[in-house]
Order: C-alpha cells, then sequence, then structure tokens
C-alpha cells in the first residue's frame, strides 16, 4: 500500500464564510487555521497549501473569556530605545482595525515559513457583516453550533 500525497494541481480550494458574532475567540482561531492548512480533508498533505479560502464576517463581534478582554496584551518595538508598545485586547476590538485579533491569533496557529505565509493569504476578515466575495458563492460554517462551549 502506498501513501497517498496531494499535488499542488490537484488541490480544489473551496470558499467558506464564518460568522463571528458571540464566538470564543482561541475556538474560532482553531477551526480556522485546521481550515486554512486542510487538516480537516482526508487527503492532507503537509507540504501542500490544500486548505478553503476562508471568509470571517462579523470579527468586531467576537468574545474573550475571562479577563481577557483588559488583561490580553499585544506588544510591538518602534524601533527606538525603550520603544515597546502595547494595547489590550479590548482596545485593538474597539479601535480602528477589529480584525487584527484574529488575523494574529490565527497567524500564531499557522506554521511559520513560506507556507503558512502562502496559507495566511488564503484568511480574509471583516469587520461588519458584509463581504465583497458573493461571486465565490462561499459555503457557510456555524462555529457557533459545532460545539456549545463555541458561543458566549
Amino acid at each position: 500500500m502506498k501513501t497517498y500525497s496531494a499535488k499542488p494541481s490537484e488541490v480544489e480550494k473551496k470558499w467558506v464564510v464564518i460568522d463571528a458574532d458571540g464566538v470564543v475567540l482561541g475556538r474560532l482561531a482553531s477551526i480556522i487555521s485546521m481550515r486554512l492548512r486542510g487538516k480537516h480533508l482526508p487527503t492532507f498533505t503537509p507540504h501542500v497549501d490544500m486548505g478553503d479560502n476562508v471568509i470571517v464576517v462579523n470579527a468586531e463581534k467576537v468574545k474573550l473569556t475571562g479577563n481577557k478582554l483588559a488583561d490580553k496584551r499585544f506588544y510591538w518595538h518602534t524601533g527606538h530605545p525603550g520603544g515597546i508598545k502595547s494595547r489590550t485586547a479590548g482596545q485593538l476590538l474597539s479601535g480602528r482595525y477589529p480584525t487584527r485579533v484574529i488575523e494574529k491569533a490565527v497567524e500564531r496557529m499557522i506554521t511559520r515559513g513560506p507556507l503558512g505565509r502562502q496559507q495566511m493569504k488564503n484568511l480574509r476578515v471583516y469587520a461588519g457583516p458584509s463581504h465583497p466575495h458573493e461571486a465565490q458563492q462561499p459555503d457557510s460554517l456555524d462555529v457557533g453550533a459545532m460545539n456549545p462551549k463555541n458561543k458566549r
């Protein structure tokens, strides 16, 4: 018996839309990263980008459990001495770019390297309920109904 290894030309990518309204961030990010990598498929091949194109809507309405809204901090450095800065998850969600919270959570679950960067390009996150990808006829994935713990 031989192990099946998919080739990039054999991969058929689907489009999936996920509504993040009221869904717990970490659980949502793990499902999105699994879909982006293609691990939900029986023909999963680790070195091939065979995941779906994922569209996330209502990113600003994602939920964080416990005190994470006030305590979870995102750090960056300006490049100058003593230039470390931070924002809380609550500030990011209520700020200008609420989509970055989901993007960062998923990015940190995807493998590092060229393949991971290619897979991250298949993720599209929108703060509001609408998206410009209706022409692709995406299937809807109800993450909240998968497990009662997914929704708060």
